[in-house]
C-alpha cells in the first residue's frame, strides 16, 4: 500500500501528522532541485510554520533534470515522511508542505504559472554549486544557464512584471560562500543579456538574501525504505533519513511575505558571512577530507572513517588548528564547541551517510572548502598539511576513473592520462595547453600542492 492523502490515515500513532487542512494552502514557495536535503531541512521548516498556524506556504518543486522525485512524491499527493536517526531510536514524522514536483522539461508552462502567480513570494534553489552554471571565473556560462533555472525564472519573473505584482524574494539554500550575492549577481547576467528590459525590475524589486543550511541528509536506500514500511504499514518512495540537528541562518532581507521560520529554529540575522564561513571551511572541509581519504582507506560511511584514529585526527586538525582561525566568528559564537559538536555528529552510527556521496562534484567544492583556508592559512606564514594530505587523497579518488563522478571529469581524466598527479595540478591552480585554470586566483598553493606530485 503506498502512501498517499487516503492511506496517510492507516499510518501508527508514533507518526506526527500534520495539524492543518492541506487542501486549503496555497502556493508560496517555488523551489528549484527539490531533493532529499530539501525535504529533510526547508519543507520541515516550513510543515512546522504550518502546523503553528500559518497560511498558504505550500511548496511547488521543481526538478530541473530527473523525473525520479515527481514519480515518488505526485502519486502520493506530496506527502513523505521524514525520520530522526540518532543511537536513541528512530522518529518519524509526516510532513505536507509539498503540494506538487513538477518536471521542468515537461512541466515548463505549468513552472511559469507558479512563478508568476500573486501567491508566490519566494523562490528557493537547492541544484549544487554545478547548477548555478558558473564559468571557472565566476561569471555565467551562457550555454549551461540555458538548461538550467535561469530561463523559467525569467519568464516567470516577466509576467510579474507585465502585471504589475510585486517582486520576489530569491533564496540559494546551496553550499556556495555568499551563495545571495552569486545569485543575485548570476541572474543579473542572464537577464543583462536575454531579457534586458526586465533588469531594472528586478534589481529594484526582487531580493537575494544569504543563506547557510546544515543538515546531515543521507541519500535514503532500497534497505531504509524496507524497514521504514515494515514499520509504518505503507510504502513511502519519498522518504528522507536525517539526523536531529538542524540549522538554518538566513540573511534578514525579504522582498515580501516570509513563513516565521525563525519561530522553528531558523535565525535570521544581518550578516550570514560569520556562519558561512564556519560551516564551509570547518563542517564541508572536514567531510570533503573524510570522503576521499576515507574512501582510499576502503570505508564507505562518515561514522566508520571518523572512527579511524588516523582520520579523525585529519578531520580535527583541518577544522581545529587549520580552518578555525581563519573565520572571524559571530558574538556568542564558540566556533571550539562547534567542532566539537560536528565530530559528534560525523560518528553518529545511526545515520548511514555514504562517502562517495560528499566525494561528488570535487571540482565544484574543493576551492571554498580546502584552498580558501589553505590560502589564508599560507598569507600568514603557516603550513596546511591536513589540507594537503586531503587534496593527496583527492588526486588518488581521480587515478581510477571508476571513483570520478564530477562534471569536469573528461578533462582531469585527460589530464591524469597525460601527465599524471602534476597535470592535474596544474589544470586546476594554473591552466594547461592555453587555457585558464579550473580554479583562477589560487595559483600561489601550487608549490606547496605539488609535494603530492
Amino acid at each position: 500500500m503506498r502512501l498517499s492523502a487516503t492511506t496517510a490515515a492507516s499510518l501508527p500513532g508514533e507518526v506526527v501528522r500534520p495539524a492543518y487542512d492541506r487542501g486549503a494552502m496555497a502556493v508560496g514557495i517555488v523551489h528549484f532541485g527539490i531533493g532529499a536535503f530539501t525535504r529533510a531541512h526547508q519543507a520541515w521548516y516550513t510543515d512546522r510554520a504550518m502546523n503553528a498556524g500559518e497560511r498558504d506556504w505550500a511548496i511547488c518543486g521543481v526538478s530541473l533534470r530527473s523525473r525520479d522525485v515527481a514519480e515518488q512524491l505526485n502519486p502520493q499527493d506530496g506527502l513523505y515522511t521524514l525520520t530522526e536517526r540518532s543511537a536513541d531510536g528512530d522518529a518519524t514524522r509526516l510532513i505536507g508542505a509539498v503540494r506538487e514536483v513538477l518536471h521542468a522539461p515537461d512541466d515548463a508552462a505549468a513552472v511559469i504559472d507558479r512563478l508568476a502567480d500573486p501567491a508566490c513570494s519566494i523562490v528557493s534553489f537547492t541544484v549544487t554549486e554545478k547548477g548555478y552554471a558558473r564559468a571557472h571565473d565566476g561569471s555565467l556560462d551562457f550555454a549551461a544557464a540555458e538548461a538550467s533555472f535561469y530561463p523559467l525564472l525569467a519568464r516567470g519573473m516577466e509576467w510579474r512584471a507585465a502585471e504589475g505584482l510585486p517582486g520576489i524574494t530569491l533564496l540559494s539554500c546551496d553550499n556556495l560562500a555568499a551563495n545571495g550575492r552569486v545569485l543575485a549577481a548570476l541572474m543579473g547576467e542572464y537577464l543583462d543579456s536575454r531579457f534586458p528590459d526586465l533588469a531594472g525590475w528586478f534589481a529594484q524589486e526582487c531580493t537575494v538574501p544569504s543563506t547557510m543550511v546544515d543538515r546531515i541528509v543521507p541519500r535514503s536506500d532500497p534497505a531504509d525504505l524496507a524497514a521504514l514500511e515494515q514499520r509504518i504499514g505503507v510504502s513511502d518512495r519519498g522518504a528522507v533519513f536525517t539526523e536531529s540537528f538542524s540549522q538554518w541562518v538566513i540573511e534578514d532581507r525579504f522582498a515580501g511575505p516570509r513563513p516565521r521560520w525563525e519561530a522553528h529554529g531558523a535565525q535570521l540575522v544581518a550578516d550570514v558571512a560569520p556562519f558561512e564561513l564556519a560551516k564551509l571551511r570547518m563542517l564541508n572541509g572536514a567531510h570533503s577530507a573524510l570522503a576521499y581519504a576515507g574512501l582510499r582507506e576502503g570505508h564507505a560511511f562518515v561514522h566508520e572513517a571518523v572512527a579511524d584514529p588516523e582520520l579523525r585526527a585529519l578531520a580535527e586538525r583541518l577544522m581545529r588548528i587549520e580552518a578555525l582561525p581563519t573565520v572571524p566568528p559571530a558574538p556568542g559564537m564558540d566556533l571550539a564547541a562547534y567542532a566539537d559538536a560536528l565530530l559528534a555528529r560525523f560518528a553518529n552510527p545511526a545515520l548511514w551517510h555514504r562517502l562517495a556521496q560528499i566525494a561528488m562534484d570535487g571540482t565544484q567544492k574543493i576551492p571554498q572548502r580546502w584552498l580558501d583556508t589553505a590560502r589564508d592559512t599560507a598569507r600568514r606564514g603557516e603550513p596546511s598539511p591536513a589540507i594537503v594530505a586531503a587534496f593527496d587523497a583527492w588526486l588518488w579518488h581521480l587515478e581510477d576513473a571508476r571513483y570520478i563522478d564530477d562534471p569536469m571529469a573528461p578533462a582531469l581524466a585527460a589530464a591524469m592520462a597525460e601527465g599524471g598527479r602534476r597535470a592535474v595540478i596544474e589544470l586546476c591552480l594554473l591552466g594547461r595547453a592555453g587555457k585558464g585554470a579550473l580554479w583562477p586566483g589560487y595559483g600561489e598553493l601550487a608549490d606547496m600542492l605539488a609535494c603530492v606530485a
